[in-house]
């Protein structure tokens, strides 16, 4: 019998440092931006034991009063005492921002009298390759792996605010293992790792089964049901024997340092750029998110089974350089990926301008695309999760497929 091909992929709670980080930045953001809809924000965020420093470059004609927005971002996560190692209200900030590069600025910010000339003037931010993808193996068309481990980590907070599990604390991971099939399906649950800071007293074995019964079996109830076997799968709480010390406290963080968290669990290619704190005239935001819609609009359209969607960039230039797509071989219908990509092309605008408008990105959004994914989410609504074109996509598409 053919061994199962494992995949593996982790998520982190809000609590953790990198993530607080990238909290802070998008809450920035979205205050400039429902002041100015037209700012340019590039924050970015650094923790340190009892220290946070905001940083970067900002055009705008809003105000945020950053220490106050460092202070509510940590007060929500629930870092609210020196006894658990962050005290949000006595902690230090330092500020440092300055205005974005004339250079950069005019590539992004040309007048125009009407939407096509600004969709012809509105250059990329930077250049660059972002990635987008989506796959069947989930309702919310993301890679199972990656499902899993951000429907825990928000779980492991939930049950951690609301009481149901007592004395954790905001610091967290999960990771979840998958045997696939030689067909590429998910077969069974293999290993779910779960790390949470918790209170000096809890013993741990408690813990492992509080753990189990409240957060790692309703996740796999809900999400695998009876697709996937995830019964008898190894558990692991706490590897490390206690999770006391955490946040920045126990680690450094840093804005933009979980980019495979943010997207697929490293089941597709990325270009590198992070999201937090980046306005989206910076393409590697919103082309990123633009590439997910093309991508989950091709599953959708039940075009393949599987896409990933690449679109480059050159800093100041509207058209991108290239878009390729992906299908792995798991094309339907009949229909080819060239013809796929030939659909993509007339069905979907990715010019900055376009992407902007199509999907409404001049909004206060970012804040909760800072924790537990940008992708697959079921707790909001972002509109880069919407499958509008996918009638439009398969139409384009068969009508480019040969005739038998």
């Amino acid at each position: 019998m053919t061994e199962p091909h494992l995949v593996t992929a982790e998520s982190v709670t809000e609590g953790h440092p990198d993530k607080i980080c990238d909290q802070i930045s998008d809450a920035v953001l979205d205050q400039l931006l429902a002041q100015d809809p037209h700012s340019h924000v590039a924050v970015e965020t650094c923790a340190t034991v009892g220290a946070f420093m905001v940083f970067g470059e900002v055009t705008s004609n809003g105000y945020v009063d950053i220490p106050a927005t460092v202070r509510t971002v940590l007060h929500r996560i629930g870092y609210t005492s020196s006894a658990i190692g962050l005290d949000a209200d006595s902690c230090g900030v330092l500020v440092s921002l300055t205005g974005q590069s004339a250079e950069i600025n005019q590539g992004v910010s040309r007048e125009a009298h009407s939407d096509e000339e600004r969709y012809e003037t509105q250059g990329a931010g930077d250049q660059g390759v972002m990635f987008g993808y989506a796959c069947d193996e989930t309702d919310v068309l993301m890679p199972l792996p990656i499902t899993l481990a951000h429907r825990m980590a928000q779980r492991l907070a939930k049950v951690r605010k609301d009481g149901i599990v007592p004395h954790l604390r905001p610091d967290g991971k999960t990771q979840v293992t998958v045997a696939y099939d030689d067909e590429g399906n998910p077969r069974d649950i293999e290993t779910v790792v779960v790390s949470t800071q918790h209170d000096p007293e809890v013993r741990q074995d408690w813990l492992r089964d509080q753990l189990r019964d409240e957060v790692i079996d309703p996740v796999l109830d809900e999400i695998c049901g009876t697709k996937v076997r995830h019964t008898g799968y190894r558990m692991l709480v706490n590897p490390t024997g206690s999770f006391v010390l955490g946040g920045p406290a126990a680690d450094s963080g840093l804005t933009g340092r979980k980019i495979i968290v943010d997207t697929y669990g490293g089941a597709a290619h990325h270009g590198g750029g992070a999201f937090s704190g980046k306005d989206p005239s910076k393409v590697d935001r919103s082309a990123a998110y633009a590439a997910r819609w093309v991508a989950k609009n091709i599953v959708a359209a039940h075009l393949a089974r599987r896409a990933e969607v690449q679109v480059a960039y050159a800093i100041g230039v509207a058209d991108p350089v290239a878009v390729n797509v992906d299908t792995y071989g798991t094309e339907c219908d009949g229909v080819t990926r060239d013809q796929i990509e030939k659909a993509v092309r007339e069905v979907f605008d990715l010019r900055p301008a376009a992407i902007i408008d199509e999907l409404d990105l001049l909004r206060p959004i970012y804040s909760k695309t800072a924790a537990y994914g940008h992708f697959g989410r079921t707790d909001v609504k972002f509109p880069w999760e919407s499958t509008d074109r996918a009638q439009a996509l398969r139409d384009a598409a068969l009508k480019a497929a040969p005739q038998a």
